[in-house]
């Protein structure tokens, strides 16, 4: 768990830290100029925020040893999914160039997978 948790934190911090339009919300972030962000973990999959997200969840409930936590953490994880489906249609939509880049980065969460 305690490995998983190191690697979550690892992965969301190294996507906050190539994007300086990480953000809890989803919103185009025109007043700032915001653009495609393809560097660091972008280079291999769309949204690593989310998956750095999903993996501190699971590995929380493994800290915790309960399988009972585990309930809430698979539930955060579909929500961390839907929200990137939402977030990908509105980025594909509205963000210049990200059409291209989806196009050149396929999978949104794991490689080969989805």
């Amino acid at each position: 768990g305690y490995g998983l948790l190191f690697a979550g934190i690892l992965l969301t911090t190294w996507a906050e830290g190539v994007n300086k339009f990480f953000e809890p919300t989803v919103r185009l972030q025109t007043d700032r100029g915001q653009r495609v962000v393809s560097v660091g973990p972008y280079a291999i999959i769309r949204h690593p925020g989310y998956v750095g997200g999903s993996l501190i969840f699971l590995a929380l409930a493994l800290c915790l040893g309960s399988l009972w936590a585990l309930i809430p953490a698979g539930f955060s994880c579909m929500l961390l999914l839907l929200r990137t489906h939402w977030e990908d249609q509105t980025l594909q939509a509205e963000l210049p160039g990200y059409n291209e880049y989806a196009a050149r980065v396929r999978f949104k969460w794991l490689p080969g997978v989805w």
